[in-house]
């Protein structure tokens, strides 16, 4: 375990099986963080992590990826959601593929799933404590806008905590991390272009004006992250993983001969960083 260190894990869909990857190549090694953020698929991926369950994310991803219980248009059209709730937050995780939240409730890492305020248009970082009590917390964090209906959790809704902190770095420095480990799912140099559904987002949440400006400024504040990863990762201030190409795969992606190599990719992506990861978090 690594003391006052974070873990930050982006979402991008289903290209968090590179994130798998990563992640089961830690739990190989037992590498383990004491703060873990993960945002949208991030969250989704941490939980098998923290579980301590190598082989479990690939493993649902590319079994369920064609299952219409899994995704599919017809579950948005039935349930309001792409990613079936009961399916993915529910089925799986308690009787299919269950996770074991024995492991998670003795483990010293605390896990935090950044949501968006859909009243607000604001991050907030509230701790997943039990894997199965605050499952709703990991679904809120991987709701995607016009994909999803919007989570209520204690009297609020949320949405994809995405739109409002895609990557929670100055969170996690804010909370007392001394080092920040992140694994991004876009290659170095990815730049987010403005959202080219803005207007059908406008329309869809006009209810919430606070929420459709978040949406409107994500790109711009998205990139100007990464530009200031980027600047800290050249000082040798965090550590960042990323994958050298996404080999295809987007936020959906039904081929789990893609999601596969993805996943073999940030596998061995982890393993080469294994040295310098080492001489960071040392240092």
């Amino acid at each position: 375990m690594y003391d006052s260190t974070a873990l930050i894990l982006e979402g991008g869909g289903m290209r968090g099986t590179f994130t798998a990857g990563v992640l089961d190549y830690w739990l190989d090694r037992n590498i383990l963080f004491d703060r873990v953020y993960g945002v949208s698929a991030g969250a989704c991926q941490a939980c098998s992590y923290l579980c301590g369950q190598r082989g479990r994310a690939i493993r649902v991803w590319t079994t369920y990826c064609g299952d219409k219980r899994f995704c599919s248009f017809s579950s948005l059209l039935r349930t309001g959601d792409y990613f079936n709730a009961d399916f993915n937050y529910h089925q799986l995780p308690d009787i299919l593929e269950p996770l074991d939240n024995e492991r998670f409730l003795n483990g010293s890492s605390r896990f935090f799933a950044v949501v968006t305020d859909l009243e607000t248009g604001l991050a907030e970082y509230p701790e997943v404590r039990d894997m199965r009590k605050d499952v709703a917390l990991v679904q809120a964090s991987s709701s995607l806008p016009l994909l999803s209906r919007p989570v209520r959790v204690n009297g609020r809704k949320y949405l994809d905590g995405g739109v409002a902190d895609s990557i929670p770095l100055a969170r996690a420095i804010r909370d007392g991390s001394r080092k920040q480990v992140l694994v991004l799912t876009q290659p170095a140099g990815y730049r987010k272009s403005p959202n080219r559904l803005l207007p059908l987002i406008g329309l869809r949440y006009k209810a919430y004006p606070a929420f459709v400006s978040a949406m409107r400024s994500r790109h711009a504040r998205y990139n100007q992250v990464l530009d200031q990863i980027e600047s800290l990762e050249r000082e040798g201030k965090i550590f960042v993983i990323r994958p050298d190409d996404t080999a295809g795969v987007g936020r959906i992606e039904k081929d789990p001969d893609k999601l596969r190599a993805l996943y073999d990719s940030g596998y061995k992506t982890a393993k080469r960083a294994d040295g310098k990861l080492a001489e960071y978090l040392n240092d």
